[in-house]
């Protein structure tokens, strides 16, 4: 993909999301709806930068590692704006910025429906066995870092 392909797929799911935000927060002001447009704008930018680090940096990290780890660089406290992007990035509803990027994704799948159907009935007990490990594991360690932090 080239990069202005890459920033106009960018600039689509941003815009995508907004409109994702306006519907589920219930915006019923202008003002609310535009309050989370830094988030989605700092949001979108960590993605672009993560996906060029992922092309043009040698040593074959995936971008989405990249975008994970800039991510995480720039929110963390202590770094110069953390506390500026980490406030409007809160603004930004989660389940609205998945909405668009997962329908993307079910078209895909729907475009290449022979493919799934050639993987047979075993990429579906895979999937199954991927989401209750996914599950079980994420729900054993927010257990023990509760008990840690003496929530429950």
């Amino acid at each position: 993909m080239k990069t202005k392909d890459m920033v106009m797929a960018i600039g689509i799911f941003t815009l995508m999301s907004l409109f994702s935000n306006a519907i589920t927060t219930k915006a019923s002001s202008v003002g609310a709806i535009l309050n989370s447009i830094p988030g989605l704008c700092i949001l979108a930018i960590i993605a672009l930068v993560g996906m060029l680090a992922g092309r043009y940096i040698p040593g074959g990290i995936p971008a989405a590692a990249w975008v994970v780890t800039i991510g995480c660089i720039v929110t963390v406290p202590g770094f110069p704006g953390a506390e500026f992007i980490n406030a409007k990035v809160k603004l930004v509803n989660f389940v609205a910025l998945c909405t668009p990027i997962l329908a993307y994704a079910g078209i895909s799948i729907g475009k290449d429906i022979e493919a799934f159907k050639q993987s047979g009935w075993r990429i579906v007990v895979l999937a199954c066995a991927v989401f209750i490990g996914t599950y079980l594991a994420s729900a054993i360690i927010a257990q023990m870092i509760l008990k840690m932090l003496g929530q429950i």
